[in-house]
Formats: structure tokens, sequence, C-alpha cells
């Protein structure tokens, strides 16, 4: 199981079947702010659709090729931050992430992405960490900006957001300039 404290009222912790349902609750609370930016919004319709979403991370952990943990604050569920895939051979991987609307503001993904990146470089011995944003989301820019990634560029036209393609914007760490 993973368990990461952040501070005195917030915690990383892998998703398990259990949180399913305040997974769920999370993404009907706030799809119009999830959907601006999150392609898999509306094919999350009900909390089984979250929990298939919770097992295909579990899978992933248990096969040693990442993972989703839920981003918790006061008790609540406040979002989900997850490394995509491990890619051994060469050793890196990518981070994605989302808050819910009323938990934004008050440093939790900061706090939360410098958790996964420490694991990275530390636990998992990788050598590279990369966010993908997209490029008119500058909350979502604003944490590896924050934590001192290298904007590498622009991939253009890299995701289908609905009805329209959005360009994203690479950011990568080196495990040599990690400062955490």
């Amino acid at each position: 199981m993973f368990i990461h404290r952040l501070d005195d009222e917030s915690w990383l912790k892998l998703l398990t079947a259990e949180d399913a349902e305040a997974l769920f609750a999370l993404i009907d609370s706030c799809r119009p702010h999830l959907r601006k930016w999150l392609p898999w919004v509306d094919w999350t319709q009900t909390a089984e659709d979250s929990k298939a979403f919770i097992a295909g991370g579990l899978q992933k952990f248990a096969a040693g090729s990442g993972f989703e943990a839920g981003i918790w604050h006061k008790g609540q569920l406040a979002g989900v931050i997850g490394i995509h895939y491990i890619d051994h051979a060469n050793k890196k991987t990518s981070i994605g992430y989302w808050l819910g609307e009323q938990f934004q503001g008050i440093g939790l993904m900061t706090k939360a992405c410098k958790a996964f990146v420490d694991y990275a470089f530390h636990e998992l011995k990788l050598h590279r960490v990369e966010i993908r944003c997209a490029v008119e989301n500058k909350k979502s820019r604003a944490i590896p900006e924050r934590l001192g990634f290298t904007n590498e560029g622009t991939i253009r036209e890299a995701e289908w957001l609905y009805d329209h393609f959005v360009d994203h914007v690479v950011y990568g760490m080196l495990a040599r300039e990690w400062k955490g």
C-alpha cells in the first residue's frame, strides 16, 4: 500500500475499490471544471466507471508499471495524481494530475507532485520525469514551473479534447537536476 503524508492535513494514498464512490462524487461535483482540460470526464458516468479506473491503476501498481493515488485533504478526496507508466529500459516516467475545483490554490498539487518526483527519483531510481500540460492550462503548467522543471517545447495538436485539438507543453526533470 502506498501512503505518503504531505502535511498535517493532507496525504497521498493508493486508490482502492473503497474509494470509488468518493472519486465519482468528486468528479461529478466539478464536471465543467474538469472537462475543460481532461478528455475522460464524459466517460465517467457512474461509480462503477471510477471503480474500473481504480482497478486499472491497481493492476499497474501490481505490475510495477505505474499507479494512481488519491490526494486527501482534511479527510476528503481532493484529486488524483498518477504515474502514467514506468519505462524501466529508459528509466523514465510521466506524471498526470487533477484537483477538484474547491481544493485549488492551497498548495496541495505542488506538494503532491514534489512527493511523486521524489518517489520517482529516490525510490524507483528513474532518470527522467515528464509532465505534459495543455498550453492554455495555466494552473496545471504552474506546478512543473514552480518545481523547477524545464520547458522542453510544445507538441502541436497533441490531444483531442471532445471537439478540438489542444497543444501540450512538455516539461522535463532529470534526476541530477532535482533539488527536491
